[in-house]
């Protein structure tokens, strides 16, 4: 698929100049080196809007005092005092997540901190093929034959109107945190927890619903004089969430994880490092996206999303040995069901292609898993570049979907507009999940394209690759990737920086690899050939022939660390490659 380079510098060269000349009148060793590090840092800098030295320095001072006061948040004193209330009175308390990520997450976190306050705890993880994402009525009538008197419900509940009413029918009263958005009818609840919410005064807005919870336990905990570092202790688990949940990694989430990662590397839990395979390393937010994240998903997805709460809350190395396994094993069928999902999917798309040009994917079929359902849609993306809907039956007549979407165009308020060809709907800008009838499966899908199309226009959906900066293969070192390392961790409005250079050749070490040789293992060089670099690009395999040829290519990639032999070794994670019209002499 063709990407498009794309550079939006947010500085001039004057700008550039002085924060340049700023940052290397600190520098203990110039040379030609350093200054090029310096110069590039400095782009870096700006293009994160931080155009002074004094805001590097408050850009990198992550402290827990840089959390906001969590009473800003609306209702955070009614919650407070209506959980310190049920501790006092030993009403039995429900923890209600999601169970995915953050969902999971967000319990362990909760049970962690509200175990050794009361004995009076419980937890509940929906199913996802019976009863679906959020609250259930289900889940209600097990709180009510446990006894219980208050549910916390956390990365859900903002939409369940009907279910809270059912509960307050029952004498249960709900606290939900929640970090989706609203509708404009919010659940008649005992306090709501979301900053997205009308009237919420909360400083930052895109918290995690794991960060939602944790805030909740950063404020009981000033309630009752609860030492710091118990609160500290649960960082890994909001880090877990943030990664996960593809939340912004700016404001108050960058300190979350930030300090959520430095737990995990000085102190990892077992539980945690059962399930991240960087023995040998520092953990960073890819290992937590796509190691950590895959493996909790994998528990809700093919069996009960419990599983992960019950390692995330294990104690002895006996219970964890058991629950990770069964996690390994989880994951193991999920990779299989995504596989030979995306391959139908592939199928019918190449199908529908053909029959005519569509600016949306939308594609049911009733045996697909739906654990995976999520997945093949993110993968279907990769080779059709559009927002994607992939569905499958529920139960009876009733489809559930998920729903992901393109740089650019909220997927979101694309839903808002199809309610009446829908029976529900939850989520973000770029991710949601939706249930309809069958009946409505051919109305909903031409009013989704007729909403769509007329939001953006089809030459719109290109992906694109954002680069920081345009630098030589001379100017990569060890001092250029310290100063990158300063800007993690990286994720959404804080992405890994992608450079690109132009005129490189390939080595005669250039080769396709992988088990179907779809990846491509390269060395990188210069038309001086005074540098080897070695390099790495997914999915690039089909060009090794071309490189070997000889042809000069421009390359959009970024700077990693290889780890071999107890070496730290510098290469590219390359993106993408494009070909100059030249052949070289």
């Amino acid at each position: 698929m063709n990407k498009v380079w794309t550079h939006q510098p947010k500085y001039t060269p004057t700008q550039h100049k002085e924060l340049f000349n700023s940052l290397y009148s600190f520098a203990k060793n110039k040379s030609t080196e350093s200054e090029s590090a310096y110069s590039i840092f400095a782009k870096l800098l700006l293009q994160r809007d931080i155009s002074s030295v004094e805001e590097a320095i408050q850009f990198n001072d992550i402290s827990f005092s840089k959390l906001h006061d969590p009473f800003i948040m609306q209702n955070m004193e009614l919650a407070t005092g209506r959980i310190i209330r049920a501790i006092s009175d030993k009403e039995q308390i429900m923890i209600y997540g999601d169970y995915d990520v953050d969902g999971t997450t967000s319990v362990a976190l909760m049970m962690s901190f509200l175990k050794d306050l009361t004995p009076h705890l419980t937890y509940y993880i929906p199913d996802r093929y019976n009863e679906g994402y959020g609250i259930s009525i289900q889940g209600i009538e097990t709180a009510k034959k446990q006894n219980v008197k208050l549910i916390i419900a956390l990365d859900c509940g903002i939409k369940a109107i009907d279910q809270v009413e059912f509960a307050n029918s029952k004498n249960i009263d709900f606290i939900i945190c929640d970090h989706h958005t609203p509708g404009e009818e919010i659940p008649n609840a005992h306090a709501i927890l979301n900053p997205k919410q009308k009237n919420c005064s909360y400083p930052y807005k895109e918290l995690s619903g794991c960060g939602i919870g944790f805030k909740l336990c950063q404020a009981l905990a000033l309630k009752l004089n609860i030492d710091n570092e118990r609160v500290f202790n649960l960082l890994d688990l909001a880090a877990i969430s943030i990664a996960c949940d593809i939340v912004p990694l700016t404001g108050e989430n960058r300190v979350l994880a930030s300090l959520g990662l430095q737990l995990i590397n000085s102190h990892p839990k077992p539980n945690i490092s059962s399930i991240l395979e960087s023995k040998n390393k520092k953990t960073t937010i890819s290992d937590l996206v796509f190691q950590a994240g895959p493996r909790i998903n994998a528990a809700g997805r093919i069996s009960s999303g419990k599983t992960a709460v019950d390692l995330l809350l294990a104690n002895t190395s006996d219970e964890i040995a058991f629950f990770s396994n069964q996690i390994s094993n989880y994951n193991s069928e999920r990779k299989k069901e995504d596989l030979r999902t995306t391959n139908e999917a592939l199928q019918i798309l190449q199908e529908q292609d053909s029959a005519g040009s569509s600016n949306t994917t939308v594609l049911y079929h009733p045996n697909w898993h739906k654990g995976v359902i999520g997945i093949v849609a993110s993968r279907l993306i990769e080779h059709h570049y559009r927002p994607t809907i992939v569905l499958t039956k529920s139960k009876n007549d009733i489809l559930s979907g998920s729903v992901r979407s393109v740089k650019g165009f909220n997927v979101y308020n694309a839903l808002e507009k199809c309610q009446n060809e829908i029976l529900q709907f939850g989520g973000h800008q770029y991710a949601a999940g939706l249930t309809l009838k069958e009946s409505q499966l051919s109305d909903f899908k031409i009013k989704f394209e007729e909403t769509v199309s007329l939001q953006m226009s089809s030459d719109k959906f290109v992906p694109e690759i954002n680069y920081d900066a345009e630098i030589e293969l001379s100017d990569i070192s060890q001092l250029l990737k310290r100063f990158i390392d300063k800007l993690e961790p990286f994720g959404p409005m804080n992405m890994t920086p992608t450079f690109i250079s132009r005129g490189i050749l390939g080595t005669t070490n250039c080769r396709a690899v992988g088990q179907d040789k779809s990846h491509l293992k390269l060395e990188l060089t210069n038309t001086s050939k005074h540098i080897k670099i070695p390099g790495i690009a997914f999915g690039l395999g089909h060009l090794a022939d071309e490189i070997l040829d000889g042809r000069l290519f421009d390359i959009a990639f970024s700077i990693d660390i290889n780890y071999w032999n107890n070496m730290e070794i510098l290469q590219l994670m390359v993106k993408d490659i494009k070909f100059q019209d030249m052949r070289s002499q």
